[in-house]
């Protein structure tokens, strides 16, 4: 690196892996809010195991913002923050910040461009592994910003974060803590492929018709494109997910078990409630 201007010195492994970490951190903070209306509106409507009344009705997104907050408060908004902001650390930091590692240790040597089938290996890959670690942050979180959707006010109730882990671990198994991984898994590598894949190929195409510069507004259309392309994908995954990490023990016996009963309650419409 010695003589090269800093703009010039390219990042390493360890830099991208807590940059990644961090805008995931950051990201969290901004879009919370909607990702917790995102959850209660997944599981709005649900048939729970015992049955629960007097659940609270949401109806779209500013609905279901405006409710949570004239209900339970504006805190609401942000419950299971803490572990979502662990699992980004843990989850965005191994999914995005090791993609480019992966990519080139799967391009064979001397090839001048990286091919398609490569980028989806490398974003399947790291998908899979950031879920393994990150389960748990994830299941935690999912059931912190479902808690207010329960009918039953005593229904799981934690302290904080780290007794939610225990408590789940004690009184579930610590098995519970990993439901779910592998409709996670799946999700992911949709999301990985739809997503990076995607991202890398609209930059690439900005790019080569220099329609934009290497510059923040090329890679936020890039971004723009490529997360609204894998949210659309991945929305019927990522239903069942929520469902099954928060269900009550017993309640499903597989995530196939959640997916059919989604089905015959909702219909084909309930794979994109939120």
């Amino acid at each position: 690196t010695v003589g090269l201007k800093p703009p010039e010195v390219p990042p390493t492994a360890a830099m991208k892996f807590v940059s990644a970490g961090m805008a995931g951190c950051i990201a969290d903070l901004c879009t919370f809010p909607l990702d917790t209306a995102k959850v209660r509106l997944q599981i709005q409507g649900e048939v729970r195991i015992p049955r629960t009344i007097g659940s609270v009705e949401y109806r779209g997104v500013l609905g279901t913002l405006s409710t949570m907050v004239r209900t339970e408060g504006a805190r609401s908004l942000y419950s299971g923050l803490a572990a979502g902001l662990q699992r980004q650390m843990s989850f965005a930091s191994i999914r995005i910040g090791l993609y480019d590692s992966v990519k080139q240790l799967y391009t064979p040597k001397g090839a001048e461009n990286t091919g398609m089938a490569t980028r989806l290996l490398a974003g399947c890959t790291t998908g899979a592994v950031a879920v393994a670690c990150a389960q748990p942050t994830d299941a935690v979180k999912v059931r912190f910003q479902a808690i207010g959707a329960l009918g039953s006010e005593s229904a799981r109730r934690y302290s904080g974060t780290v007794d939610a882990y225990r408590t789940i671990a004690r009184e579930e198994g610590i098995r519970e803590l990993w439901r779910g991984t592998l409709p996670n898994i799946a999700r992911n590598a949709i999301i990985n492929c739809g997503e990076l894949v995607t991202y890398d190929l609209l930059k690439d195409a900005l790019l080569r018709t220099q329609l934009m510069a290497d510059n923040v507004p090329c890679h936020f259309v890039a971004a723009f494109g490529a997360g609204f392309c894998a949210t659309a994908v991945a929305s019927p995954v990522d239903v069942v997910k929520t469902r099954y990490m928060n269900a009550s023990p017993g309640q499903y016996r597989k995530a196939m078990s959640c997916l059919l009963a989604l089905l015959v309650q909702d219909g084909p419409a309930g794979l994109y409630k939120g």
